[in-house]
């Protein structure tokens, strides 16, 4: 969680530094989503299930080297399942690693977990073949 927070902090400088305003979550919540594309099936995200996180937790600011077309635009814009130039970055890297032991999601289910609440952490309980 902390390396995903230092991240954060940095891609915000940066953008502040830029001189580019990060949208703030100011906006409605968005319906639910299909993250697809992974081995195991897609993940339906549900954007209220996760608030008061901040879109821009997953939605990080735009990067000089593929810079964003629209403010909170799909992780596969850019985030592609082999990574092309160039990005460093493929999909499934943009939200845990191999393993599934750290990562966007994985550590911050972890955190909530440890803090007493009920976050999912196997993989079929997110990843599912029905969400295509």
């Amino acid at each position: 969680m902390k390396r995903a927070l230092v991240v954060v902090a940095v891609a915000m400088a940066v953008a502040f530094a830029a001189g580019i305003v990060v949208q703030t979550q100011t906006q409605t919540v968005p319906g639910p989503v299909i993250l697809k594309g992974a081995p195991m099936g897609g993940v339906k995200f549900v954007h209220k299930t996760h608030e008061p996180v901040k879109c821009d937790t997953c939605h990080h600011a735009s990067k000089p080297e593929m810079p964003a077309k629209a403010a909170n635009q799909k992780c596969t814009d850019c985030h592609t399942k082999a990574v092309k130039a160039p990005m460093k970055t493929k999909t499934q890297a943009a939200f845990h690693d191999a393993l599934a032991k750290t990562g966007l999601c994985v550590t911050c289910h972890m955190e909530k977990n440890k803090a007493g609440g009920k976050a999912p952490l196997k993989c079929n309980e997110c990843h599912k073949k029905e969400n295509v």
